[in-house]
């Protein structure tokens, strides 16, 4: 089986293409950029570069896999937007995957619980919760470090390494979702019908509708 799994949800710009045989993955051609302004401009020639360094095409693809946040509003929309387009076009499925869950995939399994924590800007996070097995048991949630109150010292993700001496957590890799760690997260609901592509923004856009025009009068 091979997946392409896409993910624009924190300033890693994420591609890649993973096979599945049984139990195993393998990635064959992975394409990251690290920059929060490119999601639009790479997310797609990031996708085709992955497909053909596998030596494949968009038409050897079985499924594809999207991180569907909690991210900012215009980089979720250019990943999301690009998995949704190619599904169609090609007549695959698309599965959601909440990013911190792929962050939290790859995540070695250990005795202790742990957070995955990526960047929200405004000087927030966005966080859940995970035991040690990797099964999330809170969250998602958009918050200020500060106000996060917890006992769990470890945490994964972009966010852990912004604010580690706010939370008093030890950062660990990895900091941002991989397309092994996407597919990882979403392999249990593949044979059965996707999910929507919903974006978990958690918080309203920065952006208002414009408020009703003042009435000017002369005299």
């Amino acid at each position: 089986m091979l997946v392409l799994a896409i993910d624009t949800s924190t300033p890693a710009v994420t591609a890649g293409l993973v096979a599945l045989d049984g139990d195993a993955l393998e990635s064959r051609g992975d394409r990251v950029t690290v920059d929060p302004r490119a999601h639009g401009e790479l997310i797609t020639p990031h996708a085709l570069e992955a497909v053909k360094a596998a030596g494949v095409t968009l038409r050897d693809l079985d499924a594809i896999v999207c991180g569907v946040g909690p991210g900012p509003f215009t980089g979720l929309r250019a990943g999301m937007a690009t998995a949704a387009s190619l599904a169609h076009a090609l007549g695959i499925p698309a599965y959601p995957v909440c990013s911190l869950d792929a962050i939290a995939a790859e995540v070695p399994s250990g005795e202790a619980p742990f957070l995955v924590l990526t960047d929200a800007r405004r000087r927030e996070v966005y966080w859940a919760a995970y035991a040690a097995d990797g099964s999330r048991t809170d969250g998602p949630h958009v918050q200020r470090p500060a106000d996060l109150d917890t006992t769990v010292k470890v945490a994964a993700g972009d966010g852990a390494l912004l604010y580690a001496d706010a939370l008093g957590v030890q950062p660990m890799e990895p900091r941002f979702p991989s397309p092994i760690g996407l597919v990882k997260a979403a392999r249990e609901d593949f044979g059965s019908e996707p999910a929507p592509l919903t974006p978990l923004y958690l918080r309203r856009p920065d952006a208002v509708e414009p408020a009703a025009r003042k009435k000017v009068t002369t005299p």
